[in-house]
């Protein structure tokens, strides 16, 4: 059977049965994570969906939505089912599956087709698709599709776009491929789409592409409850480089280089505790790029990790039970760019916060371009320049660089590795492989690809015991504060130990420019839960 589709072949099966409790209960925690598919009705729904519960005989449930269109049926009226945080599963697993999952969410199959993807990968298309249909119930073309519909509805609601513009924005080839494809997950045309959404918008309020590209778009992105956006927001904006980024007084804005272009964006709390939510402005040079800065935005702030369960079982260590208490829903920051998480954590190793933050805003200031479409509408102070890209970095990094001339050979050498295609970061390695790549680098060691891992693959199950802040704050903790003690107690953390790394980080609770004197620039005071502030 499909480790996507559960459907009831007898009293014993765990896995249907714990699903249709939950869908009974019209539990929210579970929206997002399985899709469940009611053959007497023809439609499949998020598991809070209000509607009267099915019979269990009428009821399969899907990983993806886009193995439930292939099993022929439409999202919900009532629930709208892709409006939920995505799918926690893709970072834990680290399988072919998972990492494919990743690369189709940020485009990878319209900008390269399955081809360009399954040879990312290092399989055929043909392999690829087996193990997808066989794992998730859809092919990538399939699951690309049914990303491009998802995307289409939150531009349809969301913005004033005209159906043409938000049919190629989306990803798709043609209008009326884009008509064809709403119609048969929604049963709707697209204006009846955008009628039923909550942003409705007069004629007058109508824009193009072209006002859209200057004046900014401003999407609302859900988030797993419980949420600790504040803190994720104030981790991010403890390391704000001048000019690239910028702690705002509501949250995190940065300009960021996109497959098509490049782009300025600000980020925000939003929605409500229940249901909390990120409010995300983008002003982008190109109208494609806007469904992978959704997926990366959404994997910098890691809105789609099962916090109910993660809290849960951190929980159980007597020792964590109060800052989890402090602190629900806390979150491990991803990267929106590989190549600059990776030169962030080499120029962090060994020096505060304070002083890497100082060594890269130097980088930036050499070598980093100016944003050709300048900043954010109404924000003359705001991010308005790039990081720099591997190729400065590796053609003139030694003349703006300082510290250890080993450090220096490291930069030079990685942003060499990089720029000539010797060294590849992106979503769609394993673990082992990206970690495995980067400690054969001369002056790369376990800390440096370790901390890499967590932060651009999501990986839930790191514990970095090598970092003196961590040790720190698990001392604080009455937890074992050497290294060798504390990966041992850490097992017990499996498979979320990236997640109590950050309750360690946030128990040091010292300043932050005198954390992280080894090991790199992590730790941060502590921050208080903040109610939603959304944009105006």
């Amino acid at each position: 059977m499909s480790r996507d589709r559960t459907t009831r072949p007898g009293p014993v099966d765990p896995a249907f049965d714990e699903r249709y409790r939950a869908m009974s209960s019209r539990d929210a925690r579970f929206d997002g994570q399985f899709i469940t598919g009611v053959h007497s009705t023809g439609i499949y729904c998020r598991p809070s969906c209000p509607a009267a519960t099915p019979k269990p005989a009428n009821v399969s449930f899907y990983l993806t939505a886009a193995a439930a269109h292939e099993a022929g049926l439409r999202a919900c009226k009532r629930c709208l089912p892709d409006a939920v945080p995505g799918s926690p599963v893709w970072n834990i697993r680290d399988d072919l599956a998972a990492r494919a999952m990743r690369l189709i969410a940020d485009g990878a199959v319209e900008r390269d087709g399955v081809p360009g993807l399954a040879a990312r990968l290092g399989y055929t298309p043909r392999h690829l698709t087996r193990v997808l249909v066989a794992e998730v119930g859809a092919g990538p073309l399939a699951l690309a599709r049914a990303h491009r519909a998802q995307t289409a509805r939150v531009l349809l609601i969301n913005t004033g776009l005209s159906i043409a513009e938000v049919a190629f924005a989306a990803g798709f080839g043609s209008v009326r491929q884009f008509n064809d494809t709403i119609a048969a997950v929604y049963e709707r045309t697209p204006s009846e789409l955008r009628a039923t959404g909550s942003a409705r918008r007069s004629h007058d309020e109508r824009t193009d592409a072209a006002a859209a590209l200057a004046t900014g778009i401003t999407l609302q992105l859900p988030a797993r409850a419980p949420f600790d956006g504040a803190g994720v927001l104030a981790f991010l904006g403890t390391r704000a480089i001048a000019d690239v980024e910028q702690a705002t007084g509501t949250g995190y804005a940065r300009t960021l280089r996109l497959p098509h272009g490049v782009a300025t964006i600000a980020l925000s709390l939003a929605g409500t505790n229940a249901a909390p939510a990120i409010l995300c402005t983008a002003k982008l040079t190109n109208l494609t790029d806007l469904a992978p800065l959704v997926s990366r935005v959404r994997r910098l702030l890691d809105l789609d990790a099962d916090a109910a369960a993660i809290d849960l079982a951190l929980a159980a260590d007597p020792a964590l039970a109060s800052s989890v208490a402090a602190l629900p829903g806390i979150r491990v920051p991803g990267s929106m760019d590989p190549e600059e998480t990776l030169f962030r954590a080499l120029i962090g190793q060994q020096v505060s916060v304070a002083a890497a933050r100082t060594a890269l805003t130097r980088l930036a200031a050499a070598l980093g371009d100016e944003h050709p479409g300048g900043g954010l509408p109404g924000e003359e102070h705001g991010p308005r320049r790039l990081f720099p890209t591997a190729e400065c970095i590796a053609a003139d990094g030694r003349s703006v660089l300082r510290g250890p001339a080993a450090r220096i050979n490291t930069m030079i050498r990685v942003a060499e590795a990089l720029s000539t295609g010797e060294l590849a970061l992106d979503v769609g390695e394993t673990r082992e492989d990206l970690e495995s790549r980067l400690t054969a680098l001369a002056g790369i060691g376990p800390w440096t690809a370790g901390y890499v891992a967590m932060r651009v693959l999501g990986s839930p199950d790191i514990l970095l015991t090598s970092d003196l802040a961590l040790r720190q704050g698990a001392a604080r903790l009455g937890l074992p504060g050497e290294a060798r003690a504390l990966a041992a107690r850490g097992a017990g953390w499996a498979p979320w130990r990236s997640y109590a790394g950050m309750h360690l980080w946030r128990a040091a609770g010292a300043p932050v420019d005198v954390l992280q004197r080894s090991g790199g620039a992590l730790g941060y005071a502590p921050q208080p839960n903040a109610s939603p502030v959304p944009i105006a």
